[in-house]
């Protein structure tokens, strides 16, 4: 297969699937329906030509029928008149009324025909357009819970690769890291005071020391000023 030959078959597959995207089943069968409408209706004018032509034939053939018999009155009445050159003449009129009858009658039953024919097509056009209704909206219900079906199943599957969904777990990471750091704080604060408290256990202990040391330094000075101590 030539490269030519490639790339052609590659353009028209690209343009099928972009045209197939492009239909919407509601929208084309509406279309189809608007179409097969159109289409009944140039039937239906057909149809209502093809009968006045037929009722065209008909009446002249049947006006042809009436002088012939016209005609074959008047031959009979010259005859019995004398008129043998009148009833030559209305004889030689009545064989002219009788080809152009044949010929009418040819153009009528070929009409009448041929209107028969279109009558049938246009019944059985309109009988697949009913069949076709019926079916349009079968189809459009089927279209309809199919495309809310992927819909749904595209929302489902979207939530754990679309922006929303990634956020919502960006956010549950962050409130969870905001927890333990909330826990990590609240320990260190609980081990900072107990040590305070024990510092200041141990000042507080020192204090005492020294005040008992003072203590003591001042009962030896004053016991060495006292007189008993001099004499």
């Amino acid at each position: 297969m030539s490269i030519f030959r490639r790339l052609r078959d590659l353009t028209v597959a690209s343009v099928n699937d972009a045209l197939d995207s492009m239909e919407d089943p509601v929208v084309m069968l509406n279309q189809y329906m608007r179409d097969m409408e159109v289409e009944i209706g140039q039937v239906e004018v057909a149809v209502a030509r093809q009968v006045a032509l037929e009722k065209k034939f008909r009446q002249q053939w049947e006006e042809a029928q009436s002088l012939i018999e016209k005609r074959d009155r008047q031959v009979k009445l010259a005859l019995t008149e004398g008129e043998d050159e009148l009833a030559r003449r209305a004889l030689a009129d009545k064989k002219q009324y009788e080809a152009r009858a044949q010929e009418y009658e040819t153009l009528y039953l070929t009409a009448a025909d041929a209107a028969a024919q279109m009558r049938e097509k246009l019944a059985e056009l309109k009988e697949e357009f009913y069949k076709m209704r019926a079916k349009k909206f079968t189809l459009m219900a089927r279209a309809q819970v199919a495309r809310t079906q992927k819909q749904v199943n595209q929302a489902v599957v979207g939530m754990g690769n679309q922006t929303a969904g990634k956020g919502f777990a960006r956010m549950e990471e962050k409130v969870m890291r905001m927890e333990a750091e909330a826990q990590i704080s609240g320990q260190w604060k609980q081990t900072a005071f107990g040590l305070d408290n024990a510092l200041s256990g141990l000042e507080k202990d020192d204090l005492d020391a020294e005040l008992a040391s003072i203590k003591a330094a001042m009962q030896d000075k004053k016991t060495s000023a006292s007189p008993e101590n001099h004499s």
